[in-house]
């Protein structure tokens, strides 16, 4: 079997807005049944078909990167934020803050990424998420977003069609220019083919994939070469790849220390 390109995409938010649950959704189109915490960052990998349907179609494989979010961990989770071909940001519906801390989540990325968004010494800390994103700085960093809000079936009825039908006006998805999604990740049916979440889904990774592996100018694939020594040319230079032809097996694995901890284990 030929060798599957792949595209990393990091999945962050507030603990407990229901991350594992989204990634496990997407990946495997069913639901989660026992989530966890996640301390560190668990993967979940996805098969996407590129721009289906069309005579560009191809296949990737992508790399949902649910990394924790306990406050306590702020320090050392940097280590997965690079390289980062997509964002998605996440939230719970029923928590208002747990949106609001969406632009820090975003500028600790931007920052832990390699961009220069420090002035002088200051602390990231001082940095004003708004005012970031409003910046020359943001706008050329050119990383795919997706807003996705969780927990849908936990509101009422009055406030579900209130937020199904508002406005991007003022949110952190307007701000960023991206696509926002508002669902309950314990319906299987809420990412279902041909719905228009699964589109919104779909575009996005697609935008990831051209981000990484197509010409901005051309619209036509990088070369990417297998071997020994495999190597993908891209936007930004030269690449290590995995030399193996084989292509990695779907599921969730973890990287460096990181691990998924039940509820009931965490006192």
């Amino acid at each position: 079997m030929s060798a599957v390109d792949k595209v990393r995409v990091l999945v962050v938010g507030d603990s407990g807005v229901g991350k594992t649950c989204l990634t496990h959704l997407i990946a495997n189109q069913e639901p989660l049944t026992s989530p966890g915490w996640t301390v560190g960052a668990s993967v979940e990998v996805k098969l996407h078909e590129y721009k289906e349907g069309t005579a560009s179609q191809s296949t990737f494989f992508v790399e949902l990167w649910d990394v924790g979010g306990s406050i306590s961990h702020k320090n050392t989770r940097g280590v997965f934020y690079n390289p980062t071909h997509g964002i998605i940001l996440v939230h719970d519906l029923t928590n208002r803050k747990s949106h609001e801390n969406l632009q820090r989540w975003l500028v600790e990325i931007l920052n832990k990424d390699g961009k220069d968004v420090l002035k002088g010494n200051e602390l990231l800390l001082d940095i004003d998420p708004e005012q970031f994103l409003g910046s020359t700085q943001f706008r050329n960093s050119q990383i795919p977003i997706l807003v996705i809000g969780t927990k849908l079936d936990m509101m009422d009825e009055a406030h579900k069609q209130k937020i199904l039908n508002r406005t991007s006006v003022g949110s952190i998805a307007e701000q960023c220019g991206a696509d926002e999604i508002c669902l309950n990740c314990h319906e299987a049916r809420s990412l279902a083919a041909g719905t228009t979440d699964s589109v919104k889904l779909a575009r996005f990774f697609d935008k990831v994939i051209e981000r990484k592996y197509y010409s901005r100018e051309t619209g036509r694939k990088y070369t990417t070469n297998y071997g020994g020594s495999s190597m993908v040319t891209g936007p930004f230079g030269n690449l290590p790849v995995s030399g193996s032809s084989a292509a990695p097996s779907l599921g969730t694995f973890s990287y460096l220390t990181s691990n998924t901890v039940p509820e009931s284990s965490l006192s």
